[in-house]
C-alpha cells in the first residue's frame, strides 16, 4: 500500500509513484519529438556522465570568439533509478527508487523544468505547463508495487492496442528493447519466485500484465490525477 501521508514524503531507498499532467488536462506531448525530447532527458538525467566525451564548443560574445565546455543538465546517475514509466498525451507515470536522500525532488525539478522551456519554446506559450508540483507516492509494499507496474504498462491501451510500442517501459520487461537506464529487474525477479498465493498461476511478467485475472484496482486504490 502507498504511505498514508504519501504526499513529499523522502526516504532513502523509497520507491515512489510520481505522475502529473497538462495544466487545464492540455497534451504535454503532441508528436513524436516531444515523446523523444521528455525520454532523451530522462536518459541525460539517469545515464553514466562521461566527461571524456563532453566537447568544448565555440561560442561568440561581444564579437570574440571563446571556446568552452557547454554547461550540461543534471545528472542523476546513481541517485536516481527508474523502474518503470509511461508517457500519455497529457500526463505521465513514473516509478522511481531515490537511491540517494533528498535526490527525488531535485531530479523532478530539474526534469520537469527543463521540459518545460523545450515545449514553451517549441510551441511560443508562456506560463506552467503542468498542473501544479508533481505527486510522489511511496510504496510500502511489494504487491502494491508490482500492481503499480502493471497499472502504468496497461496505460497506454486507453489509446491503442500495442503496449509494446507505446512510450513506455513495458518494452523493456519483455526483452524487446534494452535501455540501459531502465532497471526493471527489481519488479522482474519476483516472477523467479513465490511472491503470494495470487501469483501462482501467473507464468510470466507479460501474462501478468495482459492476462492477470483480476484487476489492479482494488490492490492500488482510486489512483487519480484530479488532485
Amino acid at each position: 500500500m502507498p504511505s498514508k501521508n504519501s504526499r513529499k514524503i523522502y526516504v532513502k531507498d523509497g520507491h515512489y509513484h510520481v505522475y502529473n499532467r497538462g495544466v487545464e488536462k492540455r497534451n504535454i506531448f503532441q508528436d513524436i519529438q516531444d515523446y523523444k525530447i521528455f525520454m532523451r532527458y530522462l536518459k541525460d538525467s539517469l545515464s553514466t556522465l562521461d566527461k571524456s566525451k563532453i566537447e568544448s564548443k565555440e561560442f561568440i560574445l561581444k564579437g570574440q570568439a571563446f571556446k568552452g565546455v557547454p554547461r550540461l543538465p543534471k545528472n542523476f546517475h546513481g541517485k536516481i533509478e527508474i523502474i518503470a514509466y509511461c508517457l500519455m498525451p497529457n500526463h505521465f507515470h513514473l516509478l522511481l527508487k531515490q537511491v540517494e536522500n533528498d535526490s527525488l525532488q531535485k531530479f523532478m525539478q530539474a526534469l520537469l523544468t527543463r521540459y518545460s522551456i523545450y515545449f514553451n519554446k517549441k510551441y511560443d506559450r508562456v506560463g506552467s505547463l503542468f498542473q501544479g508540483r508533481y505527486k510522489a507516492v511511496l510504496v510500502l509494499e511489494i504487491n502494491y508495487l508490482l500492481h503499480l507496474s502493471r497499472y502504468i504498462h496497461l496505460n497506454p491501451s486507453e489509446y491503442s492496442s500495442n503496449l509494446i510500442g507505446a512510450y513506455s517501459s513495458y518494452a523493456n520487461y519483455l526483452g524487446s528493447r534494452k535501455t540501459r537506464w531502465v532497471k526493471p529487474d527489481f519488479v522482474l525477479n519476483f516472477f523467479n519466485k513465490e511472491i503470494s498465493p495470487e501469483f501462482k498461476k501467473v507464468i510470466s511478467y507479460k501474462d501478468f500484465v495482459e492476462n492477470y485475472k483480476n484487476g489492479s484496482t482494488e490492490i492500488l486504490g482510486k489512483l487519480t490525477l484530479e488532485n
